[in-house]
């Protein structure tokens, strides 16, 4: 006769419970668990049980534009049809004219050259900046009646959200502001085709900690200069740029009021 072992309530059903804490053999996926099912985000299938969300997509809303076609400043370029030359000096280079500036039409050139601001790469940016700031400084009285035809140039340039691009639009706007009379009175109307990429990049600033930003000292701070385009606008815009540009920029704090 065989004697079984007292049950004692420790012991009692322990196997038991233990062997519940086992998958099954026939269980189709055996010890393995099932892998987790990809969803989409913001879906009802998101608050299933066993699933992973997919992240949306980046909105890209800062990434610059690819390059299209050549702009029309570089194919009249390539044609000869500017009657300018690179000159080197002693003193660096400059912008030979082969005609008197004066004499030139600032209806066919002006808008030319500001359409020429797409272009990043040397010796395009050279000739369109230096361009650009002779006209203005021997032709600004010529200005004025153009300004319409620019809005579309710099509103194309402003658009590709190429930093470089950009900051040499922004110089080349203070420029024409506060080189000639009463134009920037005339850029008021167009506040809506101008500020939008400029309320887009206005804070967009490198957070380098306690490094140095060496951009800032070479005027190639995107940010600081909006900024200072913006003060721009408002001293040479007359008494309706400030309400116009916080229309469109509300974060900007006035430079004459306060």
């Amino acid at each position: 006769m065989v004697l079984m072992p007292v049950c004692v309530p420790e012991n009692c059903g322990k196997d038991f419970r233990h062997s519940l804490k086992k998958p099954s053999p026939n269980y189709p996926y055996g010890a393995k668990t099932k892998k987790p099912r990809l969803v989409p985000a913001f879906t009802i299938q998101a608050m299933q049980k066993n699933t992973r969300v997919i992240p949306p997509k980046k909105c890209g809303v800062f990434d610059p534009k690819p390059l299209g076609k050549q702009s029309m400043f570089r194919k009249c370029y390539a044609r000869g049809e500017f009657p300018v030359t690179i000159e080197f000096t002693s003193s660096g280079k400059r912008l030979n004219w082969k005609v008197p500036i004066e004499k030139l039409d600032f209806h066919h050139y002006l808008p030319m050259f500001f359409d020429g601001l797409v272009e990043a790469d040397y010796p395009f940016s050279f000739i369109v900046e230096t361009g650009i700031n002779d006209l203005v400084s021997k032709g600004s009285y010529k200005i004025l009646p153009v300004v319409p035809q620019l809005i579309i140039p710099i509103k194309n340039a402003l658009s590709t959200k190429r930093p470089n691009v950009i900051c040499h639009t922004l110089k080349c706007i203070q420029m024409i502001v506060t080189g000639s009379d009463r134009v920037g009175e005339a850029f008021v109307p167009y506040y809506r085709q101008i500020l939008p990429v400029l309320n887009l990049f206005k804070d967009r600033n490198s957070n380098l900690g306690s490094g140095i930003d060496h951009s800032t000292s070479r005027g190639e701070n995107v940010g600081d200069l909006i900024e200072e385009t913006l003060q721009i606008l408002e001293r040479y815009g007359g008494p309706d740029a400030f309400i116009n540009i916080k229309y469109m920029i509300p974060t900007y704090e006035s430079c004459v009021l306060n």
